[in-house]
């Protein structure tokens, strides 16, 4: 009876370890990524909390060669930065909010994406949350139908980013129009030409970056209004309005660590590549 019973035991408990492996999304190989450790919640954050407000559209090319063992800049080069103030170090798991268009129209579903990394920060699993999100991935499937003749597939085009250092666009501590230097000037108005030469619908995304010194609600503020100033001057060269999304991400995303915490002529220079604003530009048909 006692056999019996451990036995019963050990039968559930292997149903239930079963049952509660979540479902990450496979890597572009077929091989599901490695089961989720057993104290490995996924928890995703209310999307009023993120950053980056609305999220993304999302370069879906780029988004399929994500896949397990990946460092965090090899994730960061695919998709960039995550969309909420988890900072790229520390962090076991990066969340974001992609858009994704449906093919009717304008019509778009959004939806949240967590890339978790393991012990060694490499990514280990990845996770969806909303109705059909994770499909968004799949290519159409072919349709058996009468054959057709076939109609050009124009590959999307990716995204192309452009980093200006703030330090060669704005005074020192300026974020205004104002504060403009002239060579700053001179970068956006080329970009914002490049741009309408490109033609086609583009989707802009403009996003200001400080570094540490000073406090965190100033450098957010900060940030912010260097992305507002440049997406004016570029609706200023003939960029559509509606087509600019500008952004502050204050202090959150470093591209470099500097030791020290006094503002030393040293370290203000050691910090001056995460003083940047940085544009990305999507061109739709």
């Amino acid at each position: 009876m006692k056999q019996q019973s451990i036995s019963s035991f050990v039968l559930a408990a292997c149903v239930l370890a079963l049952a509660g492996c979540a479902s990450p999304t496979p890597s572009p190989s077929g091989t599901p990524p490695p089961p989720l450790a057993a104290d490995h919640s996924v928890n995703f954050p209310d999307l009023d909390k993120a950053w980056l407000k609305g999220g993304t559209f999302v370069d879906v090319e780029q988004l399929r060669r994500i896949h397990t063992g990946m460092t965090k800049n090899q994730v960061r080069e695919l998709i960039s930065y995550p969309h909420f103030s988890e900072g790229l170090f520390g962090p076991r798991e990066w969340n974001y909010i992609f858009n994704f268009r449906t093919g009717k129209g304008q019509e778009y579903i959004t939806c949240q994406y967590m890339v978790h990394f393991d012990g060694d920060v490499r990514s280990q699993d990845f996770h969806w949350k909303g109705p059909n999100c994770e499909a968004m991935l799949n290519p159409p499937a072919a349709m058996a139908a009468t054959p057709i003749a076939a109609v050009p597939v124009v590959a999307p085009a990716a995204p192309r980013k452009f980093t200006l250092g703030a330090d060669g666009l704005f005074r020192f501590d300026g974020g205004h129009a104002p504060d403009l230097l002239p060579e700053g000037r001179r970068k956006i108005e080329r970009l914002a030409a490049d741009i309408r030469q490109n033609g086609g619908k583009p989707s802009i995304t403009v996003i200001g970056h400080t570094d540490r010194l000073g406090s965190e609600a100033y450098n957010n503020t900060l940030s912010l209004e260097r992305a507002n100033t440049v997406r004016d001057l570029l609706v200023q060269q003939g960029v559509a309005a509606s087509a600019i999304r500008a952004a502050g991400a204050g202090e959150q995303q470093p591209v470099v660590q500097c030791q020290g915490t006094t503002a030393t002529p040293q370290l203000v220079s050691c910090l001056q590549p995460n003083r940047r604003v940085e544009i990305e530009v999507v061109t739709g048909s």
